[in-house]
């Protein structure tokens, strides 16, 4: 396949992912038309979407394409790559690849046998791949240690109250080394020019100054 080939083949499947999420949306062009313009991109008309899903358009602009995948709800990347249509897949000219080592090459996920060299693309989506990780885990055990906590409150059994409470101060034991993890990480991405993500707003104490202590308030 000729670079030319492949650069119409490879907007062909796009189109394609974009008719079928269509379909199964239940929406008409129309209708995707009109999503786009409500998403600031009048210029994408219910012509466009013809042109595009009868392989008369050959091309679609970055802007297009993302606001197509929004207002049809999918991944943008499931519309590049046809994951579990397609064993393999063209990911570019003469290099056909398995689909899910494109999804993964394109989302930077794919393994590299060495750590990705600091401040490096491929190192910042690493950094923050790590803090999606902790913040992952702050709320599975904040969440346990409540769950705990509810379920101590609702029993009568003396000793499965107990045993509930014991496990509630474990996790909360947990939650509070996750927190203070997740808190120096950000901190680490600060000193290397990163700005961490918004924390969720149970963990917005995360990102607080620590409160001074009884010593520092008298000096």
């Amino acid at each position: 396949m000729t670079p030319d080939q492949w650069s119409a083949a490879f907007t062909a499947r796009i189109a394609q992912g974009l008719r079928a999420a269509r379909k199964a949306a239940g929406l008409t062009m129309a209708e995707v038309a009109q999503g786009c313009s409500d998403r600031g991109l009048p210029e994408f008309t219910e012509h466009s979407m013809k042109n595009l899903e009868s392989g008369r358009k050959t091309s679609v602009t970055v802007a297009d394409f993302v606001v197509l995948a929004d207002v049809l709800g999918v991944p943008p990347v499931a519309l590049l790559f046809p994951l579990g249509a397609s064993a393999t897949v063209e990911v570019l000219p003469g290099r056909e690849v398995p689909t899910w080592e494109a999804v993964a090459w394109f989302t930077g996920e794919l393994p590299m046998e060495e750590p990705a060299p600091e401040g490096s693309a491929r190192d910042a989506l690493d950094a923050f791949r790590v803090h999606g990780d902790l913040v992952t885990a702050a709320l599975s055990s904040y969440a346990l240690a409540r769950e705990r906590r509810r379920a101590a409150s609702t029993t009568l059994d003396r000793a499965r109250r107990a045993t509930l409470l014991e496990r509630a101060d474990g996790y909360e034991e947990h939650a509070f080394e996750d927190a203070q993890e997740l808190r120096t990480y950000r901190e680490r991405m600060r000193q290397r020019g990163l700005t961490p993500p918004p924390l969720p707003d149970e963990l917005a104490f995360v990102g607080l100054p620590d409160a001074p202590s009884d010593t520092e308030e008298n000096e």
